[in-house]
Formats: structure tokens, C-alpha cells, sequence
């Protein structure tokens, strides 16, 4: 899957990614700082319909935001950004392991120093900046990475 957008085509992007990963969990997210890694999540989270503000998690580690199916039924959905972490031990602590094998959606910045505790269906997505500011998406596997 790859995607080239603007800023002004994200939540047509976003609403697109859902219908290409509709029964994935667990999403990892590389690129450079100010990416937009934050931005796209923020765009995921809303075509999904959740109603809180949505934020970096740089200091929090991991955010947590609610979001109700077309039934009815209240999902969640996390949001780790391990760029401040040191260690595997730093992850453990925080409950990033215990965060990845919940019945919810996470997206996870900064992923390398967890790598080893990812699910094996991680769907792994590169955000890159092109040239003309638009971004690119694009799932990598593993030996792409």
C-alpha cells in the first residue's frame, strides 16, 4: 500500500486506510522527526470517529482514545511514541508490551526498540516528506526496513 498526499487530503487518506486495513491492530510508524507521524494518527483517530482531542504522547508515552462502531460498541485505540524511552526495560515499564496485545488499535512511534515484542500480523508503515511538502505512506516489510 502506498499513499502521496497533501495536508488537505488527509482525511480522505485516512478514511482510504481503513478500508485497506480493516481488521489490523497493530501499526508501526517511521519516519523523521516532523513527519507528520503525529498528524496522520490524529486523521486515523478521527476517521474512526473519535471525539477526543488527540495529541502527541511525547511526554505520556501512551495516549488512549475511545471511539464507538457502527453499532454501538466503544473500541480503543493507543498511541505510543517510545522516542523518549531508553531501553527495553524503560518499554516494559510503561506497559507498551501489555498496551500491544490489548483488543485495541495502537500506532507506535518510534518502534525499533520494541521490535522483538510487536505481533507478528504488525502492519509497518513509513511516513516520508517528499520534495514538494506532500507526504508519503507506504507499508515496508521487513526487509525494506
Amino acid at each position: 500500500m502506498q499513499w502521496t498526499f497533501t495536508l488537505d487530503q488527509l482525511a480522505g487518506i485516512a478514511k482510504d486506510f481503513w478500508s485497506k486495513y480493516p481488521d489490523k491492530r497493530v501499526f508501526t510508524l517511521t519516519g523523521v522527526m516532523g513527519a507528520g507521524k503525529t498528524t496522520l494518527v490524529k486523521s486515523l483517530c478521527a476517521a474512526k470517529g473519535v471525539a477526543d482531542t488527540t495529541a502527541s504522547p511525547t511526554f505520556s508515552i501512551i495516549n488512549e482514545y475511545g471511539y464507538r462502531d457502527a453499532s454501538g460498541q466503544r473500541h480503543q485505540i493507543f498511541h505510543l511514541d517510545l522516542y523518549r524511552l531508553k531501553d527495553e526495560d524503560d518499554a516494559i515499564s510503561a506497559g507498551v508490551e501489555d498496551t500491544l496485545y490489548q483488543d485495541a488499535i495502537c500506532f507506535v512511534e518510534w518502534p525499533d526498540l520494541v521490535e522483538h515484542m510487536l505481533p507478528e500480523d504488525t502492519v509497518h508503515l513509513q511516513l516520508t516528506v517528499e520534495p514538494d511538502q506532500k507526504r508519503t505512506l507506504r507499508e515496508i516489510t521487513s526487509s525494506s526496513k
